[in-house]
């Protein structure tokens, strides 16, 4: 390959077929393969391979603590939850189809992060945007964006995702205009867009963080709606207990 050719498939960023031009060029003429099959072969694989650029991309964008895939997850260690129920759903892939919401409730420890980036990320692997923020970091830029008056880009921002990841519901309280606007995000993205969400505390439990009955009630009223709660509450924790004791222990005790 020449110089030129090398900055035309550089400018073109077509990059697989710059990596593998040689062994496009050594397939064809062993297997004699006619100028359209050969054109077809490369342009099919510049395809796919500029699709899982673009998929890892996206998984990169999304901020995921943790890549937790679906199945990698110990099934075998929580038999009080409903295997079946949560691998139909996923399999089915309806929770993005129909822009459902999913919430996962159950104690700490539990694996329902886990599930629901995994969720998360067969979304985007199936090509829609996606992105993981904890709760206590999501309504801390909400409300940081009142003070500089950019909620609206804020919550814009937060609409364009297909897929939203919000974690640990409930870990922290929050003042009554972050409930607004948390409130006013679900509401924009109710029957649009497909919420994931978990929390260590049941529905009627919501009140005591948010301190707002109506807006509690309605808040869990959309959120059901259209989408499916994972109870966990009888599950066990999955956390090694020496792991567990590191984070428990404060500092300098032993």
């Amino acid at each position: 390959m020449d110089d030129k050719l090398v900055r035309i498939l550089k400018y073109l960023r077509l990059r697989n077929l710059l990596d593998h031009w040689d062994e496009y060029l050594a397939t064809a003429r062993k297997k004699r393969m006619s100028v359209d099959r050969l054109l077809r072969q490369v342009l099919e694989e510049e395809y796919l391979a500029k699709c899982d650029n673009s998929r890892l991309l996206r998984r990169q964008r999304a901020h995921i603590p943790e890549l937790l895939e679906l199945d990698t997850f110990p099934f075998q260690r929580q038999p009080k939850l409903d295997r079946k129920r949560i691998v139909s759903l996923y399999d089915s892939f309806e929770y993005m189809e129909k822009n459902q919401n999913i919430i996962w409730m159950g104690p700490t420890g539990c694996g329902k992060s886990g599930l629901a980036t995994a969720f998360l990320l067969q979304a985007i692997d199936r090509g829609h945007r996606g992105y993981f923020v904890p709760f206590a970091e999501l309504v801390a830029e909400l409300y940081a964006a009142m003070a500089d008056r950019s909620e609206a880009k804020v919550l814009k921002r937060y609409l364009t995702y297909d897929c939203l990841l919000i974690d640990e519901v409930g870990y922290v309280e929050v003042e009554p205009a972050q409930v607004g606007q948390f409130f006013t995000l679900m509401q924009k993205r109710h029957k649009k867009k497909t919420t994931l969400i978990t929390s260590n505390l049941g529905f009627a439990e919501w009140g005591t963080f948010l301190h707002n009955k109506h807006l509690t009630m309605a808040l869990c009223d959309r959120l059901t709606e259209t989408g499916h709660v994972i109870n966990m509450k009888d599950c066990v924790s999955l956390r090694d207990p020496l792991d567990k004791q590191k984070r428990e222990t404060p500092a300098g005790k032993k």
